[in-house]
Order: structure tokens, then sequence, then C-alpha cells
């Protein structure tokens, strides 16, 4: 088994937001403020290049330079998504292929300790999809030389349904540290995958920034989620608690991040970047001119307002 399975156990990797313009540069002094203010939080590593950061519309130039900044920040071990960038137009299977193991080559040479890899949908809907998705990350491990994170991504943000059956064949690969759900709402597809890894000893790892106290109860283990890009003691606090055994604390912590899930991740779903940015301006994370999403949907005033509201008042409870 990987050393980073029992440091990463039982802790919080933040999918980190990247701070832009409105034309998408990259504020690269905002970015080393904000990665060193989560790097202090309570957290056991972090995710950049992950759907929350952009991760795939940004240039080769760019992730190196994001990957650089927090590689610079923090010790803490640092997961990086990997997959097609929006830049390549990926033809076929074996073209997505080569492009994320590029992608991960250049993670594994920027100091990534592990890479987390998107999902190719095309694959779902193939007689022999489950076998390629394993080949696939078995190509990216052997040719970046760092371990993965299995991906089971929601089709809203480019994934598809992993099967039991494939999840258990992805944590049976010695470079395999464990399988992120993030199916949004799908709570029968997130028990299931969840409960396929039991037993393998590898990471059971909820991104599931709305259904994330339950998915503690269904059985994972770790928490890697964009709602920890900002206030991160809102999600620290309900993995604490629940690990800790305090059911009236886990109970209180979970109501309370669920407010904050409610007031940032829902239809439209990939406004929840721009909503997460918002919240790290209030928290004076990030400054204003680099709280932009460019890649995400035109939101009304009112949606910020909505993520002030319920910031404020979570702000009058008492730690705990």
């Amino acid at each position: 088994m990987h050393a980073l399975v029992s440091r990463l156990r039982g802790t919080l990797l933040p999918a980190v937001v990247t701070p832009m313009s409105t034309e998408g540069v990259v504020a690269y002094d905002v970015l080393a403020s904000y990665a060193g203010a989560l790097a202090a939080q309570p957290i056991g590593g972090l995710a950049v290049w992950a759907h929350t950061g952009r991760g795939l519309y940004l240039t080769a130039a760019d992730r190196s330079k994001v990957l650089e900044t927090w590689r610079q920040a923090t010790d803490l071990p640092i997961v990086a998504g990997v997959g097609v960038p929006r830049s390549e137009s990926a033809q076929s299977l074996q073209e997505a292929s080569d492009a994320t193991v590029a992608m991960a080559q250049q993670a594994a040479a920027g100091g990534a300790d592990a890479v987390m890899v998107y999902p190719l949908a095309a694959l779902g809907d193939m007689p022999d999809g489950d076998a390629q998705a394993v080949a696939l990350h078995e190509r990216v491990a052997a040719e970046s030389g760092l371990p993965l994170v299995g991906f089971y991504l929601h089709g809203e943000a480019g994934g598809y349904p992993y099967s039991p059956e494939l999840i258990r064949d992805l944590l049976s690969l010695d470079s395999m540290l464990g399988v992120k759900t993030a199916t949004l709402d799908r709570a029968i597809g997130c028990q299931d995958a969840i409960w396929a890894g039991r037993g393998t000893g590898k990471l059971l790892i909820t991104g599931e920034d709305r259904m994330y106290g339950p998915s503690f109860m269904w059985g994972a283990d770790t928490a890697l989620v964009g709602i920890a890009a900002a206030q991160v003691e809102l999600s620290a606090a309900v993995l604490r608690t629940w690990t800790a055994g305090d059911h009236s604390g886990f109970l209180t912590a979970s109501e309370r991040l669920d407010r904050f899930a409610a007031a940032t991740f829902y239809a439209p779903i990939e406004g929840y970047v721009q909503r997460m940015l918002w919240a790290a301006v209030w928290e004076g994370l990030i400054p204003e001119d680099a709280s932009h999403d460019p890649y995400g949907p035109d939101l009304p005033a009112g949606e910020r307002d909505l993520v002030i509201r319920c910031l404020e008042e979570l702000s009058h409870y008492p730690a705990i």
C-alpha cells in the first residue's frame, strides 16, 4: 500500500480555486497569498488543476506556474487533476489518452505527489469501456510515475457513472490511492461507489459537496471537495467530528456546511466556481479583481447576495 494512503486517510483536501481576471489571466500574486492562507488551515493536502480550479482550461504554462506556486507554499501532498485540456482537439480515444498522460507527466515534473484522472466520458457508452478506463489509469501511472486517484465525476461536469465493478477494478491497481466520488446529487451512485471500495484498504474519498455529511455515514473516510476552497473550517469540522465519534457535533457541523452548500452548489451547477470565488472574497482570501470565473455561466447579482447572507449568518455561530 502506498504511504500516501495512510497519510491522507481521515484528512481534508480542498480542490482549490484559481484567482483570475475577467479575461482569464491568472493573478499569481493573489494565488501565492491564497495558497499560504489555505496551507495554514486544518487540511491534509490539496488538489490543483481540478474542476474547481478550472484545470482543463489553463494553458500549459499556467498549469506549471499554478503548481509551482502551490509547491512553494506548502510541503503538504498535492494532487493534480489530469485529463484532456480544452485547448486540445483530441479526435480519438488514443489522442485523449495521450493528452491525459502528457498532463500527468507535467504534474510529475512540477512536483505533484499524485494525480487525479478525469474520466473520458466516451468510455461510458462502450462495451469495453471499463477495461479501457483501467488501461488508461495503468498507463498514466506507468508513464508519470505517480500514484493515482480515480474520479467518478457527474455528467454535468463531463464525467459518467462508474459502475461498482469499475470502482473495484480501479482500486485493485497497486498505483491507486483511492477513488473520489463527485456524483452531485446521485445518492445511490455515491453509496454504491463507496460500498464497492469496502475492504480494499484504499481511500474512500468523498467529493460530494451537497451530500458531504451523508457520504461519511455511507463509508467515506477522506474528503477532496471544492466547497473547501473557501471557509475550510466548515468542511473540516464535519470530518473532524465524524472521525471523533462526536455525533452531536457532527450534526451541528453538517447543518452548517449544508447551508453553505445550498448557497453555492445548485443549478446552474457550473456557477459554483464563481460562487466559491465570491465566498473567498468575503473571507478576505482573494481581492475582488481576481475573483472571476470566465469559463462559467453569467450569474445574477442576487446569487452573490445569497452567498454573503449565508456567510454572515454562519459567522455568528460559535465554533464547534
